[in-house]
């Protein structure tokens, strides 16, 4: 403190000459370098009540959106227009524009609910086609498939979806079902793969007794290619009044169990297939690793 009192002892006399060089427009440092002052505290007590030169004041970036904020919010733009305008925050807009009147509505609204559905249902119907069209995509991509290939997909889709044998019921014999036509006409495509002739399958329809049963029979009948006098007794699922079901639309026809007389040794062969397979992913798996 006393360097620095001892240095600047002249204060007054400074303090002139540091007004003038800053009546003359020179910057804060353009002032601390020709009186080679080097403390700000100093600095700031010499040039007390004396305002910066306009060419040292920095522009504030904001003050052209400011304006055009305003002005395109006097035009009647709302705050989401503007911002698309400007590219600026609504944050921003609305302290700019709060003391200018709201802009009267452009749609009853009446008019803006139809609008904004008109947008919803275009929205969908871009998504839905994106929807289609990836699958499409995906479809074509598939191709053919080599016989060695419809039976490993056949495999995987029975492991998943079929009776297996447990050590605790023995159970080996094919018997199948699902609810989905083309998951059916695929399994029908695997046996017949296989070797499996169609006096060989025993097929049946699993339903709830809600359901229209006929019609379910006529539908499983045709996509299996046979009469429906040729079907099983079909199994009737009570329907539990303390449950909701949602598969009661038209579309619901049950499940089709298919049954595959003496076939034990496919459904041998089918699981050492399928273990088969899990095996060759674990070995693929350890290449790619050690790659």
């Amino acid at each position: 403190m006393t360097e620095i009192t001892s240095k600047y002892t002249d204060f007054e006399g400074l303090r002139k000459q540091a007004i003038t060089l800053r009546r003359d427009g020179l910057s804060r440092r353009q002032i601390r370098d020709r009186l080679s002052v080097d403390n700000n505290d100093i600095l700031n007590r010499l040039l007390e009540g004396e305002p910066a030169p306009e060419w040292t004041k920095r522009p504030n970036a904001k003050d052209d959106l400011r304006e055009k904020a305003r002005e395109l919010r006097r035009q009647g733009l709302t705050y989401d227009r503007i911002q698309v305008e400007l590219g600026c925050s609504k944050s921003s807009i609305s302290l700019w524009v709060r003391d200018l009147p709201k802009p009267e509505p452009h749609y009853t609204p009446t008019e803006h609910l139809a609008l904004m559905n008109a947008g919803l249902a275009d929205l969908r119907a871009s998504r839905e086609k994106e929807r289609a069209e990836a699958k499409l995509l995906a479809r074509d991509a598939v191709g053919e498939l080599s016989d060695r290939e419809l039976f490993l997909v056949g495999v995987t889709l029975y492991w998943a979806e079929g009776s297996k044998d447990k050590t605790y019921s023995r159970r080996e014999c094919l018997q199948f079902i699902n609810s989905d036509p083309n998951v059916i006409k695929l399994h029908l495509r695997w046996l017949e793969l296989l070797g499996v002739t169609r006096d060989r399958m025993r097929m049946r329809v699993s339903i709830h007794e809600s359901a229209d049963i006929a019609g379910a029979e006529r539908f499983w009948a045709e996509l299996a290619g046979i009469p429906v006098s040729a079907l099983k007794k079909t199994t009737l699922k009570k329907h539990n009044p303390r449950t909701t079901r949602k598969n009661t639309a038209e579309s619901y026809r049950g499940c089709l169990v298919i049954y595959v007389s003496k076939s034990a040794d496919l459904y041998r062969r089918m699981e050492g297939a399928w273990y088969g397979i899990v095996l060759a992913c674990r070995t693929s798996s350890r290449t790619g690793m050690s790659d």
